[in-house]
């Protein structure tokens, strides 16, 4: 509860940027300073539990349980993260050239509905930054997915181009790739969700990937993040897309236009909105994908996790992983033990020896 009862308190009368930065940068700092990641890892750790631990993609997951990108846009936390019950984490999303993003203010708080709204934009330092970052870790105890968009300034017509470079500046360096198609915060970007233009970046990234697997001797994965904010018809197609595409596999979703629901004053803020309120329409996009691909499309369930409940229900709908962005912030570092500890119970309440066999049985 030390994060309830001393951390949360001072992060929430701060600005919600200037926290954001605090935590980045302090973990930044803190990794360097001995003793203090195996202190992170005693206060906060989650030993790999053989039930849980995944194998996907071609990559260990010691949890399925993940930090979803956003938080750690230039790769400057990672050693902190890994230290506090992650078994992966996305960092970005990163473009190719780096952008100051939005205006601030850009990042706001819904206390009332566990929630936040960010209109960020992609700040970043760009592709050469984080390959240096990331070249510079000596130890990589989880896996690290490469979140990648275009840049604010390249048309859509040149945004394959974007994506190739962040593959070509990055593909040593990440264990996989994230095309991210779905930020509310960049201008036209869910536009390359339809039609025609999904098609085509997805064959410009699915045949860079393969000069560069050929490159280095090593084939990696590529996965597409979609937004929750499409009709069921227009999902079936960006789905049909996605799968005709060759790529390894999705994430569902990414945050949300809507407002339905929502009682908090900052709800008139323009940019996506995380938290609690997205929870049930990302676990029916889930759904609906695993069921529409027979469950042979590997998706990863992002949206409005709190609970290991809201875990266990993602998963059950057809998640093999899972990732967590909000409810760090609401709850702490501590919330990784609580949904490990939650999720081992439902496999034992259900009968299955790993979580796996969970893995869709809603659908059974």
């Amino acid at each position: 509860m030390l994060y309830r009862a001393l951390g949360k308190p001072v992060f929430f009368r701060m600005d919600p940027e200037n926290a954001h930065h605090l935590v980045i940068n302090g973990l930044h700092t803190a990794a360097a300073v001995p003793g203090v990641l195996p202190l992170l890892r005693g206060m906060y750790g989650v030993p790999e539990a053989p039930e849980l631990a995944t194998d996907l993609f071609g990559i260990h997951f010691p949890s399925p349980v993940g930090l979803a990108a956003g938080l750690d846009k230039n790769a400057d936390a990672v050693p902190g993260f890994s230290a506090i019950g992650f078994g992966f984490m996305e960092v970005g999303t990163v473009t190719p050239l780096g952008q100051p993003g939005n205006d601030r203010p850009r990042l706001f708080r819904l206390p009332s509905d566990e929630a936040l709204i960010n209109r960020m934009g992609f700040n970043n330092r760009g592709t050469e930054a984080m390959a240096q970052r990331l070249k510079a870790l000596k130890h990589r105890p989880i896996p690290i997915a490469v979140n990648i968009g275009k840049n604010k300034i390249t048309p859509n017509e040149e945004a394959y181009r974007d994506y190739e470079k962040c593959i070509s500046d990055l593909y040593e360096y990440a264990d996989f790739f994230v095309v991210n198609i779905s930020s509310p915060n960049t201008p036209d970007l869910r536009k390359l969700q339809h039609g025609n233009e999904l098609a085509s970046l997805l064959t410009a990234v699915k045949d860079r990937m393969a000069a560069e697997a050929k490159r280095h001797g090593k084939s990696k994965a590529v996965l597409v993040k979609i937004a929750p904010d499409v009709s069921f018809d227009e999902l079936e197609y960006i789905v049909d897309t996605i799968r005709n595409s060759g790529v390894s596999g999705l994430i569902a979703t990414n945050t949300t236009l809507s407002r339905d629901g929502i009682t908090h004053k900052n709800a008139r803020e323009a940019g996506g909105l995380s938290g609690k309120p997205l929870n049930a329409r990302s676990t029916e996009i889930i759904s609906r994908v695993y069921r529409q691909t027979e469950g042979r499309l590997p998706i990863i369930g992002s949206g409005g996790i709190f609970t290991a409940e809201d875990a266990y229900a993602k998963i059950r709908a057809g998640a093999s992983l899972v990732e967590i962005y909000t409810a760090l912030i609401y709850e702490g570092p501590e919330i990784n033990r609580r949904l490990h500890r939650g999720l081992r119970e439902l496999l034992r309440r259900d009968g299955y020896r790993h979580i796996s066999e969970a893995v869709g049985a809603d659908h059974r």
